[in-house]
C-alpha cells in the first residue's frame, strides 16, 4: 500500500455490544500484517485494542503500543505490542501516535475514541497535517457523528472551503486501499469501492 507503512488506530478499551465491531478489529489487524503495514494504537490488551493487537501479531505483523503510565493497570498492555512507549499523559500519547504514524483509522469506541479523532480533525483544519483521517463506519457507528458534523455545516461553524477531507469506508477491506489512493491523489469512488470523502 502505497506511502502507508504505519497506521494509527483508534478504538474502544470495550468490546462493544455487537460481535461486528470485535470481528472488524481482527479483521483490520489481519490486513495490517498481510500489507506490512505497522499498527501505532493505545497499547492496552482489552477491548477492541487487545483484538485488534493480537490479530497482527497473530498474522506476523508489527505493532507499537502507545500508553500513558497511569491507564497501564486499568488497560493492561501486557505482552501485546513489541514495542510499547510509555508516557507522562495523553498529551504526549498523542503526539507521539501523531509522529509515528502516516494515516489515522477511527474504529467504534467511546469518548477517548472521539477526542483523538476530532483532535487530528481539528489538525487537519487549522493546517498543522494532511495525513489522512478516515471512519470506519462498521455498522453505521459513526452515522451520528456524521450528522452532528453536517449540522455545523449548515450552521456555518464549519466551513466548506477550508477543504478537509474525511474519508468514511464501511466495509474494512476498503480501509488500506481508501487511505493509499487517497495519500497518491486517487479516488477511490473511481474504483467502485463502498467509501465517501466528506469536506469539513
Amino acid at each position: 500500500m502505497s506511502k502507508i507503512s504505519a497506521l494509527c488506530v483508534y478504538c474502544g478499551s470495550s468490546p462493544g455490544s455487537d460481535p461486528a465491531f470485535v470481528e472488524a478489529a481482527h479483521a483490520l489487524g489481519k490486513t495490517l500484517a498481510q500489507n506490512r503495514v505497522r499498527l501505532v494504537y493505545g497499547g492496552g490488551s482489552v477491548g477492541l485494542m487487545g483484538a485488534l493487537a493480537e490479530a497482527v501479531l497473530e498474522h506476523g505483523g508489527q505493532v507499537t503500543g502507545i500508553i500513558p503510565e497511569f491507564l497501564a493497570p486499568r488497560e493492561q498492555p501486557g505482552r501485546l505490542p513489541q514495542e510499547l512507549v510509555i508516557t507522562r499523559d495523553m498529551h504526549e500519547r498523542k503526539r507521539k501516535m501523531f509522529e509515528r504514524a502516516d494515516a489515522f483509522v477511527a474504529l467504534p469506541g467511546g469518548v477517548g475514541t472521539l477526542e483523538e479523532l476530532v483532535e487530528q480533525l481539528t489538525w487537519l483544519q487549522v493546517g498543522r497535517h494532511r495525513k489522512p483521517v478516515l471512519l470506519a463506519n462498521i455498522k453505521g457507528f459513526w452515522n451520528p457523528f456524521r450528522v452532528l458534523l453536517d449540522h455545523m455545516k449548515r450552521l456555518e461553524f464549519i466551513y466548506n472551503d477550508r477543504n478537509i477531507n474525511l474519508l468514511v469506508t464501511d466495509r474494512v477491506e476498503d480501509i488500506l486501499p481508501t487511505l493509499s489512493q487517497f495519500a497518491t491523489g486517487v479516488s477511490g469512488a473511481e474504483n467502485g469501492m463502498a467509501v465517501s470523502t466528506e469536506q469539513l
